[in-house]
């Protein structure tokens, strides 16, 4: 890859952040109002395809009707603000068995659990680690893959969901 084609991958990886940051931001006080929490959004730019996939959460769980509600929240919000152009499909989900995981708190609830996760770029020869979640230290997270202690810094994580222990 060229000098020019890397910086274009990562001037568009940051235009997704911003746009995602922007969105949360715009999102959030919407889920808040309804009484839920919002764990985290994914915009996933494809074209007339693109998604915006929202997560929400509750301290009772979260019902196929209160995705309907904070949908039909989340909805008002951005038809009035319109901050996506283009076509996209709106996603509002619990976070499930694979819970995904955005930020440090997140990190911090599981420790001792099994995540996996993949990075930005590679790190250490590789993007895709799984393993437990040993500790959390600000925004580093320090997990154990196959018996190794292996840190990693949140913001060079792309995704990350726990592994379900069945």
């Amino acid at each position: 890859m060229g000098v020019y084609a890397h910086f274009l991958l990562v001037q568009e990886k940051r235009n997704i952040m911003t746009k995602t940051e922007e969105l949360q931001a715009l999102i959030e006080p919407a889920v808040a109002s309804v009484g839920y929490e919002l764990l985290g959004i994914e915009f996933i730019a494809a074209g007339k395809h693109s998604v915006l996939r929202v997560y929400i959460d509750s301290p009772n769980g979260i019902t196929v009707e209160d995705c309907a509600t904070a949908s039909h929240q989340i909805s008002g919000i951005l038809d009035v603000e319109d901050p996506i152009s283009g076509e996209y499909r709106l996603e509002v989900s619990s976070p499930g068995v694979d819970r995904p995981l955005f930020r440090a708190e997140h990190y911090a609830q599981f420790v001792g659990e099994e995540v996996k996760m993949r990075l930005h770029a590679p790190w250490m020869g590789r993007r895709n680690f799984q393993g437990t979640i040993e500790s959390v230290d600000g925004n580093t997270i320090r997990l154990v893959c196959d018996g190794e202690p292996v840190t990693i810094d949140i913001a060079q994580v792309e995704r990350a969901n726990l592994v379900p222990n069945w």
